[in-house]
């Protein structure tokens, strides 16, 4: 089949003449949805780009979980550091004696 055959034939103007649209495209909603008045009373919810108020929820939970557990890796992490240890980790209640480091006064250089 030659080139020119091909591009005739699949080209997007010979799409729009036969009636097929691109599925990649956004469609224009400017219509409202057929709301019957015997149907049953409902109401949209709040959405946003598909994720709903449950799942937000649920992906709130899931972020604060996944945070909490990075924020405490970083700490344990980084416990090795002085200012670390000194800042955050002393003031924790029932841990925070295990980061205090007293040097005997043998040992201290200055």
């Amino acid at each position: 089949m030659q080139r020119t055959l091909t591009r005739r034939a699949f080209s997007a103007r010979n799409d729009a003449i036969r009636g097929i649209e691109n599925p990649w495209r956004p469609r224009k909603t400017d219509y409202q949805s057929f709301k019957s008045r015997y149907g049953p009373d409902y109401k949209i919810g709040w959405h946003f780009s598909g994720v709903n108020t449950a799942a937000l929820r649920q992906y709130g939970i899931l972020a604060g979980g996944m945070g909490a557990v990075a924020g405490i890796f970083a700490l344990f992490f980084f416990d090795g550091v002085p200012r670390v240890q000194k800042d955050i980790l002393q003031k924790i209640p029932l841990i925070g004696g295990y980061f205090v480091h007293e040097v005997a006064p043998e040992d201290n250089p200055f």
